[in-house]
């Protein structure tokens, strides 16, 4: 499983986030919400440091991860994070 981010959506998590060289960004399976994969789940996003990363995606120093325990959610799928103008946020792709 692999994690890509577009330019966009990796300024938007940077400074909404307050991201600096050195940080950890989970995207964590969370119950309720409603997604393309796996109904009645959704994605969450916390700044954390990874326990037993299954997939990473670096930038700038900074590190977006998928812990190995929830992979399961992805359903063999990689993630694409791109942004969406209209709703000026990230959105999740999954391919």
């Amino acid at each position: 499983m692999n994690i890509n981010m577009s330019e966009k959506a990796f300024a938007w998590y940077k400074d909404e986030l307050q991201l600096q060289k050195g940080d950890h960004v989970r995207f964590f399976v969370r119950y309720g919400g409603c997604s393309t994969v796996q109904k009645g789940f959704s994605l969450g996003v916390h700044k954390e440091e990874p326990i037993d990363a299954g997939a990473i995606f670096e930038k700038e120093g900074i590190t977006f991860f998928i812990e190995e325990r929830d992979l399961w959610y992805f359903d063999g799928r990689n993630l694409h994070i791109d942004f969406d103008d209209k709703l000026n946020e990230p959105i999740f792709i999954y391919e």
